[in-house]
């Protein structure tokens, strides 16, 4: 089942291509572009998806094939001879004629045909499952992206709040105030918080590059639009779970190896029936042939008839029905495993999710304490902690406001990350159990 993109084609269409002018027109710029726009290129330009609608084209000709055997074929031929006949050939002197040749009635190519349109069926259903992983992997990388982004945003206020902290430290430092470890802690947590940041832009750098492999536009031409993102559900294992495209397609490749076996085995002893029918065009040009023949040769000849076929003893198709039965077996078995391991992924993704679920909430609720914790800092540098006399502690330095800023910040991205692991988590489980389409369906609300 594909994207809704036919309910509006002309605006689907239309959207896209402004994607790809954009793209053209300025390779080395960067543009927002809508997490659907995105899957509906990826979905284009995947090779697995092109590959498996290869496959439907494949199996639909040999649909088409089983049933073409009961359509009469209709064939022309000529016999001139390239040098007049001298003598006795044993063959009429035709000058053209015509065959028609058709099945009409054989049980067994009914199961192929029966086979045939399982075949077809699972083909569609493998091209449905390659598109939703198509769609899963681009819109993993869309939303981890657009998580990067913003943690960038946040990198970058670190770095200038690491930076007053280091100005700061210096001119302290330098008045006899704070030691010079203090300076030194400082410039180390500069220093810690550039790594960091260079570690985001090159994970940036990477999903850009997969997202313009994905699209096949140009590297980096790419921007999230977070408002495109549709709500990833709060799913678990126990919700409806319905069977997957791919373990449709097996199921359905499974049955369609079984027809086949049966249809193979049934040819072992099932008469078949084909019509036929002859005419030919004799001549006496360049020839003598009339010379041996008691009547003259007639030029128009037509013969027509049932051919019946009973099979007694035919070791080759015997060998082919073993063959064609362990082949069914072996599609069974493969169905049965894709199940098994589908089953097993729901319940490793149903377990870390709760894990997730949990940090996710921990890391958030860590960020809005570090958030209210600058904000007394703030109220403190601003009035003071309102303690004075002996053993009263010691009113806070600048340095204390930048230090809270920097923790507040990276609390904020370790919330980003666990919520973004949290989302891709939720995407898998949603294709695990089968409702991949429905969160698709969404992007066209966007």
């Amino acid at each position: 089942m594909q994207l809704k993109s036919a309910d509006n084609p002309r605006r689907n269409r239309a959207s896209i291509l402004a994607v790809l002018l954009l793209a053209v027109g300025a390779a080395h710029a960067t543009a927002q572009v809508s997490l659907r726009t995105v899957v509906e290129l990826a979905q284009q330009n995947s090779a697995s998806v092109r590959l498996a609608s290869a496959d439907v084209a494949k199996a639909r000709a040999a649909l088409s094939q089983t049933h073409d055997v009961f359509i009469p074929s209709v064939a022309f031929g000529s016999g001139l001879p390239a040098f007049p006949e001298v003598g006795f050939t044993g063959a009429l002197p035709t000058i053209w004629d015509a065959t028609i040749q058709s099945m009409v009635f054989s049980i067994p190519q009914i199961r192929y045909i029966q086979a045939a349109k399982m075949g077809l069926r699972a083909a569609e259903l493998n091209r449905k499952d390659a598109m939703e992983q198509a769609a899963l992997d681009a819109s993993s990388a869309y939303i981890e992206l657009d998580t990067i982004n913003t943690e960038l945003a946040a990198a970058h206020q670190q770095e200038d709040y690491a930076s007053r902290m280091v100005e700061i430290e210096q001119q302290r430092a330098e008045s006899g105030v704070d030691p010079l470890t203090d300076l030194l802690e400082a410039k180390l947590t500069a220093a810690e918080l550039k790594l960091k940041r260079l570690h985001l832009e090159t994970r940036a750098a990477t999903l850009s590059k997969q997202l313009a492999t994905l699209t096949n536009l140009p590297v980096g031409s790419i921007e999230p639009d977070h408002a495109s993102i549709p709500e990833i559900p709060a799913i678990t294992a126990g919700d409806a779970q319905r069977t997957t495209a791919g373990i449709e397609s097996a199921q359905m490749q499974a049955d369609s190896r079984a027809r086949i076996a049966k249809g193979d085995k049934e040819r072992i002893w099932l008469p078949q029936i084909a019509f036929g029918a002859l005419y030919n065009r004799n001549t006496t040009l360049l020839n003598n042939t009339n010379q041996y023949y008691y009547h003259f040769l007639p030029t128009n000849n037509f013969s027509s008839g049932f051919n019946i076929q009973v099979p007694l003893l035919d070791i080759g198709a015997r060998a082919k029905a073993r063959d064609s039965a362990a082949d069914a077996l072996r599609a069974k078995v493969e169905a049965e495993q894709a199940e098994q391991q589908n089953d097993l992924q729901i319940a490793q993704l149903d377990a870390s999710l709760r894990e997730l679920d949990a940090e996710a909430e921990v890391a958030s609720l860590k960020s809005q304490i570090a958030s209210e914790q600058l904000k007394t800092v703030l109220s403190q540098l601003e009035f003071g902690n309102g303690a004075a006399g002996p053993g009263a502690p010691p009113q806070l330095s600048p340095k204390a406001e930048q230090q809270a800023r920097i923790d507040e910040r990276q609390k904020y991205m370790d919330s980003l990350d666990a919520g973004l692991d949290l989302e891709k988590a939720r995407l898998n489980l949603l294709r695990a159990l089968g409702h991949m389409q429905d969160w698709l369906n969404e992007l066209h609300t966007k």
